[in-house]
């Protein structure tokens, strides 16, 4: 059943007809409910460290929090969701895998044409040696708030360069500007 399944949503997925097949659309739904959860949590916690400790207290959330939030929402559903990037801050955990590296220079190549970064996202079917997958990305893009830890290093303040520097001494997560996409939002489901 599985496999028959996968085969109708490879099959969906290749025609990408106006009308997308019901199962698969309710599969990247599935999927999208899932990651975009797990990023709100993350922003919410973003949120109110910001509101008690400032930005000090705000990178807590992106240096611990957000890697627990993935592992643990990993962990529960038999996924790999992880948020990615071409310039990531912890190479260990957050570089695009080839498939992630391809959708993200999309993802830039259609914001340099005029898209809107936070409606950008790129989902498909794919034959791996391991096994059939769903991907799915989200492209994250960089929000005013982002420029604190993200923004050009001589802008950075200085304690948060220093935190940087000792958490994540092969960072490089900086020097983007408000629009730009910082990474994406990975998720990696069996079929």
């Amino acid at each position: 059943m599985k496999t028959a399944l996968a085969c109708v949503l490879l099959i969906a997925f290749a025609a990408r007809a106006e009308a997308p097949d019901p199962q698969l659309k309710a599969l990247v739904e599935d999927t999208k409910a899932v990651a975009l959860g797990m990023q709100q949590h993350i922003a919410a916690r973003l949120k109110a460290e910001l509101e008690a400790g400032g930005i000090e207290g705000a990178l807590a959330v992106c240096t611990a929090i957000a890697e627990s939030a993935a592992s643990r929402a990993s962990r529960e559903r038999g996924w790999r969701i992880a948020r990615v990037s071409l310039k990531p801050r912890n190479p260990l955990v957050g570089f695009a895998d080839p498939w992630e590296q391809r959708a993200l220079l999309d993802f830039e190549s259609r914001r340099a044409r005029g898209e809107d970064p936070a409606q950008m996202e790129h989902f498909e079917i794919v034959n791996e040696p391991a096994g059939r997958y769903l991907r799915y990305l989200k492209a994250l893009p960089v929000m005013p708030l982002c420029m604190n830890c993200h923004g050009p290093s001589d802008t950075l303040k200085p304690e948060i360069r220093a935190a940087l520097q000792k958490e994540y001494p092969l960072d490089r997560a900086t020097g983007f500007s408000v629009g730009q996409i910082r990474g994406g939002l990975a998720v990696k489901r069996p079929l």
